[in-house]
């Protein structure tokens, strides 16, 4: 049936989430590692995330670029997996030259990983293929599953065995991504073989999966489209990213934590609020997806300008009842766990809206001789505003927190009316889609093309 995803989204679902399971083990407990067992000030801490985090997401633009043109998107794939695994390995060890030897490995290996991976999801689907956005949907459920156990199984890890079998734990998870992606790596070849290097080697495609060029004005157009939104995105990261800095911060120091039914309490460490993100995205994932259908079935789904709109909104209105319950605190004072959960619940809607959807949005604009350079130019939105929420982190202690996250309310918002501003010229630029189209009868079957040699790419 056209409507069903191809085997592959669920491989990359899985080899993604198991690469996340680590990423997310290490994150919830950074700044907690630099605060407690190298004893830096929460303001040296939020500045080694946030460049940690800008280079995190500036390598993919290179990773990017490498599989498009040299390795292909599957090989780049496995050697990131590779060296993601030993970055979390050495991190393990216990000494200052081995924690920024780790911090490399992992900055390079991310830069491998985390662009062609994502750039193989868009390209399971022909042009057009109205797929495209719910593939991405589900493939996100995927990083989210492995978000939601790394925080709370890192913290248990940490607090049970210490330090260094927590980050070696990370390490066996990207174990299990490398196994899975190398033995299943068959289901995603139609997608690999639609890199620029497959082009150059002449690797067969189905007839429906070819790229048809657009005219260069319009791939112009479409770039700087691309550009627009990226820029517009990184302010929902700034904000977004305060989860591994300033709201672990207020976790541990403004939240009360304790949780009590009956005679039973217990209280919840502060690195597994973070996890409330990830299980909001998995709940919601599916109904949002569903919703969207039902939009696209009475011809009123948001334009992907439009649904990223309403993300910086939401963001907004998330550190808004940041604001509100820093007031209820008397800006020092603890208050309930349900300010930050119910502000991690809004801002989990405005990333289903922005997240996604900007990974889809990438594939759908893209060249294909540069799509996953241009996958990397998308983390670098990310990359700025990961670097920006650590160097928003040096005003959490002399400022009001109430103000501090007023700003973050007034740069969401300031991100918003741009976006409006903009929002004719970026519409114009989406391609149109529709259903997906069955295959014709003189259509090589994708079994074929994946049986097809790699060709030294």
């Amino acid at each position: 049936m056209a409507s069903k995803h191809p085997r592959g989204l669920y491989v990359l679902f899985l080899t993604e989430m198991w690469e996340r399971f680590g990423f997310y083990l290490m994150l919830a407990l950074l700044t907690l590692y630099l605060t407690e067992h190298k004893k830096m000030t929460e303001a040296e801490a939020s500045n080694v995330y946030g460049w940690y985090m800008f280079f995190v997401y500036l390598t993919p633009f290179f990773g990017g670029i490498l599989a498009d043109r040299v390795f292909g998107y599957s090989k780049a794939i496995l050697a990131g997996a590779l060296l993601l695994g030993a970055g979390y390995l050495v991190f393990s060890i216990q000494n200052p030259i081995a924690f920024y030897s780790a911090l490399f490995l992992l900055v390079l290996g991310n830069g491998l990983f985390k662009p062609n991976i994502s750039t193989l999801v868009g390209n399971l689907y022909p042009q057009g293929d109205a797929r495209r956005d719910a593939a991405f949907s589900v493939f996100y459920m995927g990083i989210n599953l492995g978000a939601l156990f790394g925080g709370p199984v890192g913290e248990f890890m940490r607090m049970t065995f210490g330090w260094s079998l927590a980050f070696a734990t990370a390490g066996f998870c990207m174990a299990f991504s490398f196994v899975i992606f190398a033995a299943l790596r068959k289901h995603v070849t139609v997608g690999d073989a639609r890199s620029s290097v497959a082009a150059v080697l002449d690797v067969p495609l189905p007839a429906e999966y070819e790229d048809r060029p657009d005219p260069p004005e319009i791939e112009r157009q479409r770039i700087t489209s691309l550009v627009i939104m990226c820029f517009v995105v990184m302010f929902f990261w700034m904000a977004f990213h305060q989860n591994g800095t300033t709201l672990t911060f207020w976790a541990r120091d403004n939240t009360d934590r304790m949780l009590r039914v009956g005679s039973w309490s217990w209280e919840i460490p502060p690195g597994v609020f973070q996890a409330f993100n990830s299980v909001f995205v998995i709940v919601l994932t599916p109904v949002l997806v569903r919703f969207m259908t039902w939009l696209r079935s009475k011809n009123m789904e948001p334009s992907t300008p439009a649904k990223l709109g309403i993300g910086m909104l939401l963001t907004g209105a998330a550190y808004g009842i940041m604001v509100l319950a820093s007031w209820a605190g008397g800006n020092s004072g603890k208050v309930s766990m349900l300010w930050l959960i119910a502000s991690y619940f809004v801002v989990t809607v405005a990333e289903l809206h922005l997240s996604p959807m900007g990974l889809s949005m990438v594939t759908k604009l893209a060249p294909r001789r540069m799509t996953a350079m241009l996958m990397g130019v998308w983390f670098i939105s990310t990359a700025v505003g990961n670097y920006l929420s650590g160097f928003l982190g040096r005003f959490w202690k002399p400022w009001k927190h109430s103000d501090f996250f007023a700003l973050l309310v007034a740069t969401s918002l300031i991100a918003a009316v741009l976006l409006v501003s903009q929002y004719r010229r970026l519409k114009a630029a989406m391609p149109h889609e529709g259903p997906p189209e069955e295959p014709k009868s003189n259509v090589v079957p994708a079994s074929e093309v994946a049986a097809v040699p790699e060709a030294g790419y």
